[in-house]
């Protein structure tokens, strides 16, 4: 398999993985959120702490953690990350994973948005008319239900602004989550414990199947995103941004025909814009990255 079909298949395989994992997250609905989440931080630490070892890669952490403000950084994609795991994990339990999937429908348009807001990068005609109809979808669902859709908001946000910061650290995907979970554990097992101590835990309190999905919570984590990564850098960026759409695809298929979700005429037209804008603005990305690749 030569290098461009490996990488191609790994990406699309993190992105299938991606889109079918709220199964994973709604056979836990029975345990709160915010214990998922916790387990979720702490056994991804176990596994990159073992990957990490095994890749002999501590040498990659030791060159970063000096660094202010690569510290900096972490702490901030930390909590940010805690926020978009929580909000994911709570939307596909309560029922919305509708909603979650149209938030990384935009996201892609969200970072164009972040991208000319805070980097001053500049936007062409076509990728403005991408952000205009994603805007219009948005607001079209809002003015027919009579709510902001915070869940699609705050999911396309802040995995945005995970990314944005992401990018101004020199830590690749796996020793940046690294960083993220081992500044987080301390919280989350501190919660924990605490948990444990009036046995209002489910970690090791309902049965083992539950004990098995929350330690498997950090391979469900770290699997798509060695994946990911292996994958991203053997393939065009432009083919990156076209299969991460699988994703979220497969997010809605699952919340509509698997879990009965409603999809109504206002979902149709809010995602069709959406789905406008993203034809628009892929369209217009290929263009620009064969022009610029061209003789």
């Amino acid at each position: 398999m030569d290098k461009t079909t490996s990488g191609t298949v790994t990406t699309i395989s993190a992105f299938l993985l991606w889109g079918v994992f709220p199964i994973y997250w709604k056979i836990l609905r029975h345990v709160p959120s915010t214990q998922i989440l916790a387990h979720r931080v702490i056994w991804s630490l176990g596994l990159l702490v073992l990957l990490l070892s095994i890749q002999g890669r501590w040498r990659d952490t030791r060159i970063l953690a000096p660094f202010y403000p690569n510290t900096l950084i972490f702490i901030i994609t930390a909590f940010i990350l805690a926020s978009n795991w929580l909000i994911y994990i709570w939307a596909i339990n309560s029922g919305q994973i509708v909603e979650s999937s149209l938030g990384y429908f935009i996201n892609p348009l969200v970072n164009v948005f972040l991208g000319m807001a805070i980097l001053r990068e500049r936007i062409y005609r076509w990728q403005k008319l991408s952000l205009i109809l994603a805007l219009l979808g948005v607001l079209f669902l809002i003015f027919r239900y009579g709510r902001i859709p915070w869940i699609a908001i705050m999911l396309a946000f802040t995995f945005g602004t995970y990314g944005l910061l992401r990018k101004t650290s020199r830590a690749g995907s796996m020793v940046g989550l690294f960083f993220d979970t081992a500044i987080l554990s301390p919280i989350v097992l501190t919660y924990l414990i605490i948990l444990a101590a009036h046995e209002s835990g489910a970690f090791l309190c309902i049965d083992r199947r539950t004990d098995m999905l929350l330690i498997g919570s950090g391979i469900v984590t770290a699997i798509p995103l060695l994946l990911f990564a292996h994958g991203a850098r053997r393939i065009p960026y432009s083919a990156v941004g076209f299969f991460q759409y699988i994703a979220p695809t497969g997010q809605l298929l699952i919340g509509v025909f698997l879990y009965g979700e409603p999809f109504t005429s206002t979902h149709a037209i809010c995602f069709g814009l959406v789905w406008m804008a993203i034809a628009i603005y892929s369209f217009s990305t290929f263009a620009l990255y064969r022009k610029s690749f061209s003789p």
